[in-house]
């Protein structure tokens, strides 16, 4: 499996940004696809998943409303829109999938097996 993500960017607050990621190597019925990001000095966190099979999505809080996941399954590519864009949303995004992953588990880093590269995401005030 393999993960490409790209689509990052520098972007005044109240700008958009809209990632994508790039999977191969893999047919990811039954995956989810999550995104995080992870911003200097800080632990990499949980932004948002979705589920390659029904589209189920799930965010962190602090995403919630401004943030949308979808995936393309005819394109195996995962989308991250992200509108009303806050300094704070300032760092590396990077996309993974996880083939075992549950519900109560999406936010954990560590249960993702595969990584795509990190995209930098810059928010100026």
């Amino acid at each position: 499996v393999q993960l490409q993500a790209s689509g990052g960017g520098l972007v005044q607050a109240g700008g958009s940004l809209s990632l994508h990621c790039a999977a191969s190597g893999g047919t990811f019925s039954g995956y989810s696809m999550g995104w995080f990001r992870q911003a200097p000095g800080k632990e990499r966190e949980f932004v948002a998943a979705t589920r390659w099979n029904g589209g189920h999505t799930y965010y962190d809080d602090s995403v919630k409303g401004r943030f949308t996941i979808t995936r393309d399954k005819a394109k195996k590519t995962v989308y991250l829109q992200m509108n009303s864009l806050k300094p704070e949303d300032t760092a590396i995004y990077s996309c993974a999938a996880c083939g075992t992953c549950i519900v109560s588990s999406l936010h954990l880093p560590r249960q993702y097996g595969y990584w795509g590269q990190g995209t930098q995401v810059t928010v100026s005030s």
